[in-house]
């Protein structure tokens, strides 16, 4: 893993989080921006999967992205004279990084398109394999732009003249392969109605939205206010939000939505003081095969990242800490799924299924 100090510009103009660099992975350290830009080289599938874990790269569908072209440089890596021995250790590899980051379903949808490639090229030899999975990786990096383009623009219709936002954690170009899904819809409604204004949560314990968000909206120019997250009651009182604009890293086959930590809780009082609450999303974080949020595994991360920023602790030495890294905003609080397809309304298990059939049938 090798830091591109001197191509600061590789994944700049455009924003981007990650991009193939030749065969190496490139991916904007997400954890120095804004103070510092760092680019990670990756060349290997551990190096990607470091990075995932470490949350140099983080956002569902960033992560997903991130998880396939793993793979991709794992299979050209994989030493193996026959093809059974490829699959066999390939497999593995699957597993591994599928296993990374639980909650997301973006992960584990990208790796299951990787590995049918395989399963379905049964007579594939090794390099052949080698160059599908490269297929299929690129593809999932291309169309994830595409459908973040749709869900802005579908998206942008739900937002009024002059709207006041509130937005939470990031769910821009620096989640995605570009653009963004809440923030693309945020990003599409700017560019017909300059006078939006939108309110960013800064999201603890890990900060996305006063780091990244805020580093986003002023690249883009799109007016903004940071606001701490125990500040969004107050501001939805004083009657100063339009609609909340959230993502999600899996959701539900029945609405239900787990996302970061702290969602609920603006949905609970978007619910109070009626104020619409959505959810962007593309259709690969429906997860069908869960019933209900109760079946979505909640990832808990060091305590660490709450005692302590950027390497400095804030609490005295020994404290005890729970740090889930998502919960879940049960389908009730929702208004509705921005999806690269329309938006899903009540009854969302329903508006859901007929989102997922199009889908299999496209």
């Amino acid at each position: 893993m090798a830091d591109l100090r001197g191509r600061p510009d590789i994944l700049q103009e455009p924003l981007r989080a990650i991009c193939w660099d030749g065969d190496a992975v490139a991916i904007l350290d997400q954890r120095l921006l804004p103070e510092r830009i760092r680019i990670i080289r990756c060349t290997t599938a551990a190096q990607v999967v470091q990075a995932i874990k470490q949350m140099a790269i983080r956002g569902a569908p960033a992560v997903g992205i991130a998880g396939a072209m793993a793979l991709a440089l794992g299979a050209r890596c994989i030493q193996a004279t026959h093809a059974q021995t490829f699959r066999r250790k390939f497999h593995h590899l699957c597993r591994q990084v599928k296993s990374v980051r639980p909650t997301g379903n973006n992960l584990s949808w990208a790796v299951e398109k990787i590995h049918a490639v395989v399963v379905e090229n049964a007579d594939a030899d090794a390099r052949d394999l080698s160059v599908l999975i490269r297929q299929m990786a690129d593809a999932i990096l291309s169309n994830d732009v595409r459908v973040n383009n749709a869900i802005g623009a579908l998206g942008a219709k739900i937002v009024p003249q002059r709207a006041r936002i509130l937005t939470y954690c990031n769910t821009g170009s620096l989640a995605t392969a570009g653009y963004g899904t809440a923030l693309g819809i945020i990003r599409a409604a700017h560019a017909l109605d300059p006078e939006i204004h939108v309110f960013a949560c800064e999201t603890r314990p890990f900060l996305q939205g006063a780091r990244l968000t805020a580093y986003e909206l002023k690249h883009d120019r799109i007016p903004f206010t940071l606001i701490t997250d125990n500040a969004a009651g107050c501001l939805m009182r004083q009657g100063k939000v339009d609609l909340v604009l959230v993502g999600a890293d899996r959701i539900a086959a029945n609405g239900d939505v787990a996302n970061k930590i702290g969602t609920y809780t603006l949905a609970i009082l978007a619910h109070t003081h009626n104020v619409p609450f959505y959810v962007a999303a593309p259709r690969s974080t429906i997860d069908p095969s869960v019933s209900d949020g109760h079946g979505i595994q909640i990832e808990e991360r060091d305590p660490k990242e709450i005692t302590h920023i950027m390497g400095r602790a804030l609490a005295p030495a020994g404290t005890a800490a729970w740090n889930p890294a998502f919960d879940i905003t049960p389908y009730q609080y929702i208004t509705g799924i921005v999806t690269e397809v329309g938006v899903l309304r009540k009854p969302l298990r329903r508006a859901i299924r007929k989102a997922l059939e199009t889908l299999e049938s496209s």
